[in-house]
């Protein structure tokens, strides 16, 4: 079975499209004696529906070629929750140069020997993700 339903069924329909284009363009020219007025029935219905053929043969070729994608092992409920953010009883660090504070076991500032003490420095905002003091 191929990977992609809409690889498949797409190359399926150019395909189609194109068969029947190219019934068109042959019971066109059947019914013309001169070569002049055979030229727009190629033009419009022939050439196109071969290149429709030949487009939906690769989507199709494509759809059985892509690997197969491995089914994901279905989430625990418990390991869906997400752990919240982090806590510690430190005092809020900042990194020199950033604007913002930070608990010491942020996983923005920890292992960084560079974080120092945030202090009581005003011009600093609370950190997205570890959340160092309410709002």
């Amino acid at each position: 079975m191929p990977t992609s339903r809409i690889l498949l069924w797409g190359g399926l329909a150019a395909a189609a499209g194109g068969a029947v284009l190219c019934v068109l363009g042959w019971y066109g020219i059947s019914g013309e004696r001169f070569a002049e007025r055979q030229l727009p029935y190629l033009a419009s219905c022939t050439v196109p529906g071969a290149a429709l053929i030949v487009a939906g043969a690769v989507l199709v070729t494509a759809a059985y070629a892509l690997p197969a994608r491995p089914a994901e092992p279905p989430v625990p409920a418990a390991e869906a929750t997400s752990p919240g953010p982090p806590s510690s009883d430190g005092p809020p660090l900042r990194v020199p140069g950033g604007t913002l504070a930070h608990r010491p076991d942020c996983p923005l500032v920890e292992g960084r020997a560079t974080a120092v003490e945030a202090g009581d420095d005003p011009s600093l905002r609370p950190c997205p993700v570890c959340e160092p003091w309410p709002p």
